[in-house]
């Protein structure tokens, strides 16, 4: 079933997302250093977690599995799961951690840099022993990125997770997420990061991560190829207001972006992933047909361009009809 514009329709199976969640504490006035800032808007984010939300908002199935401080801000951001429909039974509470918090500034041109304060945070110290296999066994999709991999024992969680997912055939996304700052050096990130490349179904880097990662400044096909293995799907490469490339066994292409008024580029690199997932998790024949891609990445890319149209992740995801009027060429 299709809707408008030939966008399939929102798929029904779960789609999984595991790793961190934290609040964005972001400066209410752009353009300035963190120094400078003379207040911050809280701002619930963690990329996992935005994906999560970016699926329950366009009509599909999504749970989070993580760990958060057993502290307010901790339990304000379950609640933000519950109240925007996302499954919080595999969400594990510590006792003794903070939830992770970031602050994040944003320059005139809406790119961001992060100070981050986990020392150690709660999410950092999710135990294998500590996840609800259940839930993650019962998904279609399972989703993560690359920070629960920098320290023990979240790193072990992380890697059970994915070994459970993987055998209980569910489709393996992978979006790095890079940042830097967490990570002990910038050759321990790639090291690491690469370290799973080859478990994953389909993968999604930016243009700053496919520099990082292969070591070239040049953002084309034979650089973007050089990350390809032989497990996977899908392969896509987002390039901000540049739109998106994609790359599988059989094709290649691109898909422009749409142009709005970028205020804060937050998360739409998750709501893109999220509006992806959500609509290719009940048919991954999606990612054979070229055509129907296509549509979808055309979608993904609407669905990217608004949430940077206002500050902070998760309250500027978009619903379903604001992704359909904006391809129609609604504002």
């Amino acid at each position: 079933m299709a809707l408008n514009n030939g966008v399939p329709a929102t798929g029904t199976g779960l789609i999984v997302s595991f790793g961190e969640m934290l609040i964005d504490f972001v400066p209410t006035v752009s353009g300035v250093s963190l120094a400078e800032a003379p207040g911050f808007l809280k701002a619930p984010g963690g990329a996992p977690a935005n994906v999560a939300i970016a699926v329950s908002r366009l009509g599909g199935k999504a749970a989070f599995v993580g760990k958060l401080g057993d502290d307010e801000f901790g339990h304000m951001l379950a609640g933000i799961l519950k109240e925007n429909g996302v499954r919080a039974d595999g969400i594990n509470f510590d006792q003794g951690a903070r939830t992770a918090l970031a602050f994040v500034t944003l320059r005139a041109d809406g790119e961001r840099e992060f100070m981050f304060y986990r020392n150690p945070s709660a999410d950092m110290l999710l135990k294998p022993e500590e996840l609800n296999l259940e839930l993650i066994r019962s998904a279609k999709v399972f989703h993560y990125g690359s920070i629960s991999l920098i320290v023990e024992p979240c790193r072990s969680a992380h890697l059970k997770a994915m070994e459970v997912a993987k055998e209980s055939g569910c489709l393996l996304s992978y979006d790095p997420n890079l940042r830097l700052p967490l990570w002990p050096s910038a050759e321990e990130a790639r090291k690491q990061i690469l370290s799973i490349w080859e478990k994953a179904d389909l993968i999604k880097v930016s243009d700053a991560e496919l520099e990082f990662l292969t070591g070239s400044d040049k953002i084309d096909d034979e650089s973007a190829l050089s990350l390809w293995h032989p497990n996977l799907k899908l392969l896509l490469v987002t390039l901000g207001e540049h739109g998106s490339r994609y790359y599988t066994k059989s094709f290649k292409g691109s898909v422009d972006a749409f142009h709005v008024n970028t205020v804060d580029t937050t998360g739409a690199g998750d709501s893109f992933v999220g509006a992806l997932l959500a609509k290719i998790v009940d048919d991954q024949s999606i990612l054979e047909d070229e055509p129907r891609l296509r549509e979808v990445l055309k979608f993904a890319n609407a669905c990217g361009a608004i949430t940077t149209t206002q500050k902070g992740a998760i309250p500027a995801l978009p619903k379903e009809e604001a992704a359909l009027k904006l391809i129609k060429g609604g504002s």
